[in-house]
């Protein structure tokens, strides 16, 4: 799919300076867009609550915003292919959400564009600096 189709299909815009004939990738694996990261399930070997779900509305839902109230994250899918919690346990804080896709999902914004997310059980985690340790964590920026 390229940008400018998921840009049509969803109503979302991204800043000028992208390519809207570009092809959106579809990653099954880690990947990472601004400030967040999605990782699989399976790699963080984490626990997942099975209770609290809903289906992904059709107009998608913004994640997170970055610095400033700018720069929204916004998952999207087809009608009916996601579903995602936040009712968490994640001790670190960095967790925003997990999400559970039967096709393609797509996490879109303004300045990065949009990037597809395969089939399969998610985690997406706001990025900390490297050498935060067990202080506060100090979040990547967007």
């Amino acid at each position: 799919m390229f940008l400018s189709e998921l840009l049509d299909r969803t109503g979302l815009d991204v800043l000028g300076h992208l390519d809207r004939q570009v092809t959106v990738p579809v990653i099954d694996g880690l990947q990472a867009q601004g400030d967040l990261l999605v990782l699989p399930v399976t790699l963080l070997n984490a626990t997942v609550h099975r209770g609290w779900w809903w289906d992904l509305p059709d107009e998608g839902r913004e994640l997170v915003r970055g610095e400033a109230g700018n720069n929204p994250h916004t998952l999207v899918a087809d009608h009916g292919t996601c579903r995602m919690t936040t009712w968490l346990d994640d001790p670190e804080r960095l967790t925003i959400a997990t999400f559970e896709n039967t096709a393609p999902a797509y996490l879109i914004h303004p300045e990065h564009g949009g990037t597809g997310i395969a089939p399969g059980t998610w985690i997406v985690r706001r990025q900390r600096e490297i050498g935060a340790g067990f202080r506060k964590p100090v979040l990547v920026a967007d």
